[in-house]
């Protein structure tokens, strides 16, 4: 994350160990730590050798590989900038002076750090556009309660609640993801709507029972998803993060006794369902 007196990304500085039993690293370059099962991700905005070395000295742990990068490339080569999804506008936080200025768009702020979600990402935009249009034409405005699945930075649960959804339960089983989100959570004075909790998804299935579910995911878990009957006890899904060579065998995986499919959707080759619990009627 950003903290003073950095404000913005340029230069990415990672190291990756194998192990997670670092100590506690208190470097003000630190942008923050990614957790992948039994490894650790450092990310700076320096370099840190002799920090690499001394963390290594005291934890015996070894360097599996580092790298230097700018912060375009850890984002596939795109300039995270800003960008409106009617009536959502949303601006990086060095960006923000731009939201003063867009006085008919309702605004979100978000440091995108380097976790999944800036909104770059096809099947992220995917499922953006699909809160707005959902919650928009869904009648009396009856889309009160959201489970997100695989929050990242928060967003998706950041525009749902800036369209009106009023409990949230944003999940992500990265430490980081969701100390990232909690920013954001505050950024943009969402705390009463939303709540961010650290869970690993494919052991711990969230309470379903909501308006809607947001599952923007890998074609692993969304199967595991899937072939449980308590995943089913929404009124709306939208489920993302699969591409159409998957499509096949997540279709199979459905209990469409009981889903309408309302609308399928494309972004690249990225694809993405909204589905209803039936008898619900397509909104």
């Amino acid at each position: 994350m950003l903290k003073p007196p950095y404000t913005h990304y340029d230069q990415l500085y990672v190291y990756n160990f194998d192990s997670i039993d670092l100590g506690i690293i208190d470097d003000p370059d630190l942008i923050g730590t990614w957790i992948e099962d039994d490894t650790a991700i450092l990310f700076f905005h320096k370099e840190k050798k002799e920090l690499v070395t001394t963390i290594c000295n005291r934890s015996n742990a070894k360097i599996i590989y580092e790298a230097n990068l700018n912060y375009q490339d850890w984002e596939a080569g795109l300039d995270i900038t800003t960008f409106e999804v009617p009536p959502l506008i949303v601006a990086p936080i060095w960006e923000a002076e731009k939201l003063n200025h867009s006085n008919n768009s309702i605004p979100i702020k978000l440091d995108p750090s380097v976790i999944f979600g800036s909104g770059f990402h096809p099947s992220t935009r995917l499922c953006l556009e699909t809160i707005t249009d959902l919650i928009g034409s869904v009648p009396d405005a009856s889309i009160k309660t959201m489970v997100d699945l695989g929050t990242g930075t928060g967003l998706l649960s950041l525009g749902a609640a800036k369209l009106g959804v009023t409990e949230i339960r944003s999940y992500d089983n990265n430490p980081f993801a969701c100390s990232v989100a909690l920013k954001n959570v505050a950024l943009n004075n969402c705390e009463q709507q939303i709540n961010v909790m650290e869970a690993d998804l494919r052991n711990r299935l969230p309470d379903a029972k909501v308006d809607l579910v947001v599952a923007n995911l890998y074609k692993g878990l969304l199967l595991d998803f899937f072939t449980n009957s308590s995943f089913w006890k929404a009124r709306y899904y939208i489920i993302s993060g699969f591409i159409p060579s998957m499509e096949e065998e997540l279709l199979k995986a459905l209990p469409m006794t009981q889903l309408k499919l309302v609308e399928r959707r494309k972004n690249g080759p990225w694809r993405l369902w909204l589905l209803a619990n039936s008898p619900l009627e397509s909104p």
